[in-house]
């Protein structure tokens, strides 16, 4: 009697049969869409470190929603470009603040699609950093009590989910206490808890205006050399009430995502940050790869690490992809 062999190329001689046993899938569910809003009428402004994406005015943002709600996708993340700065990034908390008012526009317009409100002060600020910085480091606990206000505000507008990335200590509890306080304890809350000190952020500055002005962010965003660190961040933010963690940048740090999803088992976002975006356009404008093909590729390892969903700026782009 022969051996026998096992053969795992039996079940890739064609596509059906790769269909039959494929372990993961992207679907238009796993997207969100990250949208960059800013005051006046008529305005769409490309980035030019991020072909195809822009900074937009309300009513474009409202464009925007349209076709994402055609595509079926769930929801989008937005981030607040002020009309002026100051110190305390007061425009992040104001009630008129840019984020607010797109946010109650989008929930008049599109009641389904999901909003996810960044919270950070570093657009806001006169000086970049993402809070209160005073010799020469941002004071942890000053600014929570502005953090407290701006996700009151938020979730006044409407938001439906509360992002906080500033990676301050007890930024979730304090978040957790000021929507619980104030009749927002269903508002969930999806934090940044594994943020790393990144590279990749560089055109998203650029979208965001968001460089810090003096320094870097490397006392209060992680180091990318660890990851015991890691669990313990998202430890913290779960026990002070998270319900969904956030690693990000997402392709550098798979690791991270597929540890936090095995320790926790909890919701998980994985963010596909302006780098990891801005690297396969221009690979792709140089005829370097093939641009479909890395996008999907790129997005399947983040899913199959254990992301939940994906905040992605090839969002509209995966799903006309699967759609073909």
């Amino acid at each position: 009697m022969n051996e026998i062999i096992y053969r795992p190329r039996r079940l890739r001689q064609n596509e059906n049969f790769r269909r039959l046993i494929r372990e993961t899938s992207l679907s238009a569910n796993d997207f969100i869409y990250p949208l960059f809003v800013m005051p006046g009428k008529n305005i769409k402004k490309e980035v030019s470190s991020m072909p195809g994406v822009y900074q937009m005015s309300i009513d474009n943002i409202l464009e925007e929603c349209k076709e994402l709600s055609l595509l079926n996708i769930p929801g989008i993340i937005l981030f607040g470009i002020p009309e002026k700065k100051d110190p305390l990034g007061s425009e992040a908390y104001s009630d008129e603040g840019i984020i607010q008012k797109a946010t109650q526009e989008i929930k008049q317009h599109y009641p389904n699609l999901l909003v996810m409100t960044d919270l950070c002060f570093c657009e806001y600020t006169s000086h970049g950093h993402c809070g209160i910085f005073e010799n020469n480091d941002v004071d942890n606990d000053k600014t929570l009590e502005l953090v407290f206000k701006t996700a009151i505000s938020q979730a006044k507008a409407g938001s439906d989910i509360i992002a906080p990335s500033l990676m301050m200590d007890n930024m979730v509890k304090t978040i957790r206490g000021a929507l619980d306080e104030t009749g927002f304890s269903n508002t969930p809350i999806c934090a940044y808890s594994a943020k790393y000190s990144s590279a990749f952020y560089g055109p998203f500055r650029q979208a965001a205006l968001s460089s810090p002005m003096q320094g870097d962010r490397k006392t209060y965003q992680m180091d990318p050399a660890n990851s015991e660190e890691a669990m313990r961040e998202i430890m913290l933010d779960l026990d002070e009430g998270a319900d969904i963690v956030m690693i990000k940048p997402a392709l550098s740090y798979l690791d991270i995502i597929r540890r936090a999803k095995e320790e926790f088992n909890v919701p998980i976002a994985a963010y596909s940050v302006s780098g990891e975006y801005s690297m396969i356009k221009a690979s792709a404008k140089n005829n370097w790869i093939n641009e479909k093909q890395a996008v999907l590729e790129s997005h399947l390892s983040m899913k199959r690490a254990g992301a939940n969903f994906i905040i992605t700026y090839f969002a509209k782009d995966l799903v006309n992809y699967l759609n073909e």
